[in-house]
């Protein structure tokens, strides 16, 4: 990959993971219901299952897809129907006590990092930044630096809406508070649906 394509390529790995989305909206929440140390495996999860989806499709699972797009269309909207159930279990999300808390669990790696392959959201990021950033004839180091590049800006990036959910611990100190803000997560996560599934 050209030394020119690298600062291009980490602005846009920067900007499409810090952005909202299904993710990041998880980890908001995680971060607020969990703290941060506890939702770190869920945090990884998502940055090395992108990093790996990212470098399997650079190198020909996209192709698949273009030979069977009705195992794309499967993946789509099963992705769909996780993130509906996703955003009602947050949405019916008893508020936090300490007992609770002890006992509750965040997604743990595995989930978040499988949880990668029925992201709308991952896919569209993915694909645009390998048809836009490889260079033609590219090679496997190629592929690898632009999955490393996605994997090392996204755990700042994600990482910082865990660490929002936490300083929001401050703010919603009643679980009236608490109940509305991880309803409006399940909305967002509802509405982050909108410009996948919709033509």
């Amino acid at each position: 990959m050209s030394p020119d394509l690298l600062f291009p390529l980490c602005a846009f790995a920067a900007i499409t993971t810090i952005t909202p989305g299904p993710n990041n909206a998880m980890m908001l929440a995680s971060g607020l219901n969990h703290g941060f140390t506890r939702s770190l495996p869920h945090l990884f999860g998502i940055c090395c299952g992108f990093t790996f989806m990212i470098f399997a499709t650079g190198l020909g699972l996209h192709a698949v897809f273009e030979q069977l797009p009705l195992l794309q269309l499967i993946l789509k909207y099963a992705g769909a129907l996780y993130l509906l159930w996703l955003a009602w279990k947050l949405a019916h999300a008893a508020p936090m006590n300490a007992e609770r808390a002890a006992r509750s669990r965040p997604m743990s790696f595995a989930g978040a990092a499988a949880f990668q392959w029925i992201n709308p959201k991952a896919w569209v990021m993915a694909i645009g930044a390998l048809t836009t950033y490889l260079p033609p004839g590219f090679k496997v180091l190629d592929v690898a630096l632009l999955a490393g590049v996605f994997g090392v800006i996204g755990v700042f990036c994600v990482g910082s809406w865990a660490v929002f959910g936490v300083a929001m611990r401050r703010v919603l100190q009643d679980a009236r508070s608490v109940r509305i803000f991880n309803v409006a997560m399940a909305l967002l996560l509802v509405a982050s649906l909108y410009p996948i599934l919709i033509p």
